[in-house]
């Protein structure tokens, strides 16, 4: 005699909370990375035309 294994299937997932998630649904503000990076590249930027400057008469 074969034994059989009948599993519930769970509630069914709302798709529109998976597409929300994948689009990065929320606030609009820059992460702290982005944040971080930016300043970096000003600062470089800053430096690069400190120095252009010393070096022409």
């Amino acid at each position: 005699m074969k034994t059989t294994i009948v599993i519930t299937n769970a509630k069914p997932r709302n798709p529109l909370v998976a597409a929300a998630h994948f689009r990065r649904a929320g606030s609009h503000r820059s992460r702290g990375g982005a944040l971080r990076q930016q300043t970096g590249r000003t600062l470089r930027r800053e430096l690069d035309q400190l120095s252009h400057s010393k070096d022409s008469p």
